[in-house]
């Protein structure tokens, strides 16, 4: 995932809170975990904590591997998820040109 899809979805989940606070408890407990896989891997390389490393790259997949299982689930129709839309980029709007 980029940056700018992990950034619109927590857009959504801001805008969202009150109508969904589960949601973004749970975004935010993704991105925690996120945050932890990328900050995990210097001391588990530095303390040569090699058990740490698998877990650094599970926290590092995380928001991948929810937006996977959460898109999964959509589609099945087995889970709503109202911010899917939002991993959609909007086209890009062109200059009209005139010919003159």
């Amino acid at each position: 995932m980029t940056l700018a899809e992990l950034h619109r979805i927590k857009l959504w989940h801001v805008a969202h809170r009150r109508e969904r606070p589960l949601e973004y408890h749970l975004w935010d407990a993704v991105l925690t975990l996120w945050m932890m896989g990328w900050v995990g891997w210097l001391p588990a390389f530095a303390f040569d904590a090699a058990w740490a490393t698998p877990l650094c790259m599970a926290g590092t997949l995380a928001p991948s591997l929810y937006v996977a299982w959460r898109m999964k689930a959509h589609r099945a129709q087995r889970l709503r998820c109202d911010w899917a839309a939002v991993l959609v980029p909007a086209p890009a709007q062109s200059p009209t040109s005139s010919s003159n």
